[in-house]
């Protein structure tokens, strides 16, 4: 579905839940039942070869909030959204396959391979046919443009993934025409995740182009598709087959891209108005299943919920309470509320790095991942936090414990749900918590990116290359907070993703991530919740189009069977 890092909100279904106060204990509600996830590399794309299916047609499609910043790469662009149109206009140099494993894609990207180890270097031999559209190859400047925007730690480039980039040394030509040399200061595991999307040089090259020159516009692009459109009025993006296009012709000849919230969006698509939605919640799920003209679809994805915890301010900055907010949040309960009707699994997580069915996967969320009110009363308690009578909230040096928790009119049912449930648990030990609505098209720039919260509900999604978490637990450079935007962390979590991002041994890299995870738990960082299901309702005769489980959507082989239909 996606690549690198993803922010979203987390959708859904109301349910009630018995809470008890401070002094009630602890304990698990009885008949809890683990669920399991579909299984790895699980993919549900309604697959049909190209040749089945009719040139030509219109796919509809919705996204949750306007992406108005249209560089991926930009703090204020990394959204699904902006993944969404960049998928359609712009380089990836790799497809991943169904289990994310990932290939050249030959449109772009003939072949790579690392050259030598010390130091590490990949050449990189680009397909000639590649341009961009305002007529140049694509080349080695625009791999260069792209570590030096992301990876030379200049400031005025404001990014939000410097991973991988930070540790190249130098990035020039190869040693053959159209080839790329990159040579890395120290080795880094996930190359093959590095300049994907890949944006030129000539609309990048400068601090100013790279933050402002992407504002509601694609000024260069390099795809099957290209924008047509760009209304910010009616917040809609259209795109259409791109003439200049050099690999195999795509099948549909316009996407459109409309910008509706979650619940306008579903019913969009049970009044064709729309050709695809998010079916992953129980209230869509139960308004989808028996849609006219559709079907469900399903599969295995990188997908997490949790709520950030804001360690740079308020009294979450104390560790002690960030773990008093763990214990007394009852994570089970939150996943049975994600998990009820569902036909597909939704279990608990215990590892930020990898998913319950991906290799790798280790519980580390021990005493921090267990709800525990009895305790997280005594920890409030040692930590100078006092009960004031029955009801409020506890006071410390004549202020209350009070938290903002900040979502987005874009969160649909089960996100307030969640955030109303974990209210009602965390004002049983004490802490108040205070939900706060901001505008979708806010959200990331005003709110997550300047650190304006306690507490936030977040998803993150499509990071099957295990670096791909370095920008999310790192501590924050300067003002940069990358994807952390609770600015929780310390030396200890930057080392092991350091040393595991370094390390071309997989078995021992594993290792190394998950000690970073129990590491991170430790801190306090979020509350890890559950792993979200992958359902989506799809306009029947659509094809090659769905949950195409850790892997990507090639774009030139989506379009309508010949009994589908088309617009």
């Amino acid at each position: 579905m996606n690549r690198l890092r993803r922010a979203g909100i987390v959708l859904g279904l109301l349910a009630t839940t018995v809470l008890a106060g401070c002094g009630a204990g602890s304990g698990r509600p009885d008949g809890q039942r683990t669920t399991a996830a579909a299984a790895y590399g699980a993919q549900g794309i309604g697959a049909a070869p190209v040749g089945r299916l009719r040139d030509g047609g219109t796919l509809t499609l919705s996204v949750p909030s306007w992406p108005a910043q249209l560089n991926y790469h930009q703090v204020d662009g990394a959204t699904r959204g902006v993944s969404q149109l960049v998928d359609l206009v712009e380089p990836r140099l790799f497809q991943r396959d169904a289990k994310g494993v990932p290939r050249p894609d030959p449109d772009y990207l003939l072949s790579a391979r690392v050259t030598g180890t010390a130091p590490q270097t990949v050449v990189y031999r680009l397909n000639p046919e590649a341009r961009w559209s305002d007529g140049r190859p694509v080349a080695a400047a625009d791999f260069a443009a792209q570590w030096r925007a992301l990876g030379r730690g200049d400031a005025r480039y404001h990014v939000a993934d410097p991973a991988g980039y930070d540790q190249i040394a130098s990035v020039g030509e190869g040693p053959g025409a159209h080839e790329v040399k990159v040579v890395f200061r120290t080795p880094y595991a996930d190359w093959r995740r590095l300049f994907t999307p890949l944006y030129p040089a000539s609309a990048t090259g400068t601090p100013a182009q790279f933050d402002q020159g992407w504002i509601d516009r694609v000024p260069v692009s390099a795809g099957p598709f290209r924008v047509a459109s760009l209304n910010s009025t009616t917040e809609t993006a259209t795109l259409v087959r791109d003439p200049h296009w050099w690999g195999a012709r795509p099948r549909l000849d316009r996407i459109v891209l409309r910008t509706l919230l979650p619940d306008a969006a579903l019913q969009a698509f049970r009044n064709k108005e729309i050709d695809a939605v998010d079916a992953g919640t129980t209230e869509d799920y139960v308004r989808l299943k028996n849609a006219e003209d559709s079907e469900i679809r399903t599969g295995s994805s990188w997908d997490e919920v949790h709520v950030a915890l804001n360690g740079a301010r308020g009294p979450l900055a104390d560790t002690e309470v960030r773990h008093a907010v763990q214990r007394a949040v009852d994570r089970r309960a939150l996943a049975r509320v994600a998990a009820a009707g569902l036909p597909v699994g939704v279990p608990l997580l215990g590892n930020h790095i990898f998913m319950t069915n991906q290799p790798g996967y280790a519980d580390h969320s021990g005493a921090w991942g267990t709800y525990d009110l009895a305790e997280a009363c005594r920890i409030l308690d040692r930590a100078g936090w006092k009960r004031q009578g029955e009801g409020g909230p506890r006071v410390k040096d004549g202020r209350e414990l009070r938290l903002r928790f900040v979502v987005s009119t874009a969160t649909n049912r089960l996100g307030l749900d969640l955030s109303q449930l974990l209210q009602s648990m965390l004002r049983q030990a004490g802490i108040e918590v205070d939900i706060v609505k901001v505008p979708a098209n806010d959200y990331t720039a005003k709110y997550l990116d300047q650190g304006n919260f306690d507490l936030a509900i977040l998803r993150f999604v499509g990071l099957t290359y295990p670096s791909d978490v370095l920008s999310i637990y790192e501590r924050p450079r300067g003002t940069e907070s990358f994807s952390n935007y609770g600015r929780v962390g310390d030396a200890t979590v930057d080392r092991l993703l350091r040393q595991a991002a370094s390390t071309l041994d997989k078995t021992r890299a594993t290792a190394l991530y998950n000690q970073a995870d129990a590491e991170i738990w430790r801190l306090g960082h979020d509350i890890e919740l559950y792993q979200r299901p992958q359902m989506m309702a799809v306009r029947t005769g659509l094809a090659n189009y769905g949950v195409p489980g850790l892997g990507d959507i090639d774009w030139t082989k989506v379009g309508w069977t010949r009994a589908g239909r088309t617009r």
